[in-house]
């Protein structure tokens, strides 16, 4: 089916539209084999990051800050040895070649952006650091395509309504986009959104979550890839 035009598409940024968890996974893993625990096995410490980044997230929000501040609290809280400044330096590192990757847009994104942005109103709606995202969205090439920019603290039910408020949006034509069940499908639907779900096999595990129930007025769709958004809008 495809919906007639013009519709408003909220749509994600990280793993969505370019990778993003990969890096922090790659990282993650360098920092695990940095560590080379000798009593918690490499699941066990990282289900101690998991936990120590929920901790961080509401105390730093998003982003790399948060992210190295975790990856420190961790390291403090099972490794037998002091945090030194050269111990630090070298944590420290393991983030930072997250920032120096350079942004890899996920196939078919560039092309159906293109596509859509004529046809539909399209606004990029991310969570995290206003400088970390706004500097990734500028780096990727991608700007022209949307009308406007939001960057949220956090992506829950009350954010969107803000934003519908705030772009005076009409609900029923309106669509969150995104990989992430937690943060873009089922927080919109709370809030009278209808949502596109396009998984990523590498979203951040603190990001997991079944999708709920959409209500009677709203629609969820489920795609394979971001291109085949082109199919139905």
């Amino acid at each position: 089916m495809r919906f007639p035009s013009p519709q408003t598409l909220l749509i994600d940024a990280d793993d969505t539209l370019w990778e993003n968890n990969i890096y922090f996974d790659r990282a993650i893993a360098d920092f695990i084999s940095f560590l080379n625990h000798h009593e918690f096995t490499p699941q066990q410490v990282r289900e101690k990051l998991n936990e120590v980044e929920r901790e961080s997230i509401r105390k730093h929000g998003y982003g790399l800050n948060g992210f190295i501040q975790a990856l420190v609290d961790t390291f403090e809280r099972i490794s037998i040895e002091p945090l030194t400044p050269a111990l630090r330096e070298t944590i420290h590192g393991f983030a930072h070649t997250i920032a120096e990757h350079p942004i890899e847009i996920i196939p078919g994104v560039a092309e159906t952006l293109a596509y859509l942005s004529p046809r539909h109103c399209l606004i990029l709606v991310t969570k995290g650091d206003p400088l970390e995202q706004s500097g990734k969205l500028e780096r990727s090439g991608l700007r022209q395509h949307f009308k406007s920019i939001e960057i949220v603290t956090e992506k829950d039910a009350p954010t969107y309504r803000t934003i519908i408020q705030k772009h005076n949006l009409h609900p029923p034509i309106t669509w969150m986009v995104g990989n992430s069940p937690k943060s873009d499908i089922n927080p919109a639907l709370l809030a009278g959104l209808h949502a596109v779900f396009v998984p990523h096999d590498k979203t951040w595990i603190l990001e997991h979550e079944e999708l709920c129930q959409p209500p009677q007025s709203c629609r969820l769709l489920v795609l394979d890839r971001f291109a085949q958004l082109c199919e139905n809008f």
